[in-house]
């Protein structure tokens, strides 16, 4: 895992420079302002998602519930992107389009979002389910959530990404489940992607070191099967190769001076919302 150059953020463009930035903790307000904007939204869809819903409408309401905020969605148009969320339903790991394909009973389905409030990122996802999950499917997201909170609940200033990786591999290999590898968080403020990468494994004492004003995702992808995954024709669509179950959690966060802050948590309490359609872990 590369160790990279710090740069203060006010000092540097908004743009990827391959440094990581350290944000004034007083900016952390914009990150609050967008990562809130951004939880809502996914507090929004809780009672849509259901059997029968198109995974395009869920994306019609969403993109509208953004502009009527004032805020921009940050995926719509990004690199030939043409929707505001990614629905990744099953066997699908990330970037699932969405579509006319509707939702049926004991699917599982993560959206994510990200939004744009006064220049600044909010970027989460979550794990759906369609009527009561199936009991491996449920086993599957409520580890991914688990591994998630491992990884963010070790940021503190002073540890490295290694210890933050292995953090999250631990909890979700010792779940007899797989960390899928080719993706990983980013480094997220006034630039969508930015550095450092956050991998979901790592190796304790290796990578960078956290710095207060560190702002990035926590973002893992976690599988039932094995770790491997491939791309579909529209470029976008990751697979599990061997179309086991995959599920994902995202948050942003910051580091503080003493620990970490979630910029993205629910305001209604809805971090995991399968759990509202089957019996809670």
């Amino acid at each position: 895992m590369p160790v990279l150059d710090y740069v203060e953020a006010i000092h540097a463009p908004k743009r990827f420079t391959g440094q990581i930035k350290l944000h004034p903790l007083e900016a952390f307000e914009g990150m609050r302002r967008a990562g809130r904007l951004a939880a809502e939204c996914l507090d929004m869809l809780v009672p849509e998602v259901k059997e029968g819903v198109a995974t395009q409408h869920l994306d019609d309401l969403a993109r509208t519930f953004v502009l009527d905020h004032g805020a921009l969605p940050a995926c719509l148009f990004y690199r030939g992107y043409r929707h505001t969320l990614c629905t990744s339903l099953n066997h699908v790991v990330c970037h699932g389009i969405p579509s006319s394909r509707v939702l049926h009973n004991e699917d599982i389905l993560n959206i994510d979002v990200t939004v744009i409030v006064d220049g600044w990122h909010g970027d989460t996802s979550r794990m759906y389910a369609v009527g009561a999950p199936r009991r491996k499917a449920e086993r599957l997201m409520d580890a991914t959530y688990a591994a998630m909170m491992a990884g963010i609940n070790s940021i503190k200033p002073g540890v490295t990404l290694g210890d933050v990786g292995f953090a999250i591999q631990r909890v979700a290999e010792g779940e007899r489940c797989s960390i899928v590898r080719e993706f990983c968080g980013h480094g997220v403020g006034q630039v969508f992607h930015d550095a450092p990468n956050i991998l979901h494994f790592g190796v304790p004492g290796e990578g960078s070191v956290l710095k207060p004003g560190m702002t990035f995702t926590v973002e893992p992808m976690v599988n039932l099967g094995g770790a491997g995954v491939k791309i579909l024709a529209d470029g976008w669509t990751a697979v599990t190769k061997d179309k086991s179950l995959s599920a994902q959690f995202e948050h942003s966060v910051g580091v503080t001076e003493t620990g970490v802050e979630i910029f993205t948590l629910s305001p209604a309490g809805l971090d995991r919302p399968h759990t509202i359609h089957g019996p809670t872990a």
